[in-house]
């Protein structure tokens, strides 16, 4: 383990013991704890694994083949003309 050093506020100090001491662990593996959460939830799929999923769905969508070209136009004609619901499906 790596020693490291943090401030909190007073009231994240208190809230912390306070649970530390309802659960029965100390407030470091709180503190851990939430580490890992924030890791977890900010963890982002590789390069690789990304341009995969990108890869994968390649051909699934139907539409315009110069939309890439075109883009501008179709999005003027959507303005103009918007699609209903039902013409989506």
């Amino acid at each position: 383990m790596v020693r490291t050093q943090i401030q909190l506020t007073e009231d994240q100090s208190k809230a912390l013991h306070e649970l530390a001491a309802e659960r029965g662990v100390s407030v470091a593996q709180l503190v851990r704890e939430g580490v890992d959460a924030v890791i977890r939830q900010s963890a982002r799929p590789s390069w690789e694994e990304r341009k995969r999923r990108a890869l994968a769905i390649v051909g699934r969508f139907h539409g315009p083949s110069d939309l890439s070209e075109r883009h501008d136009d179709y999005f003027v004609e959507s303005i103009l003309d918007p699609v209903s619901d039902a013409d989506v499906r």
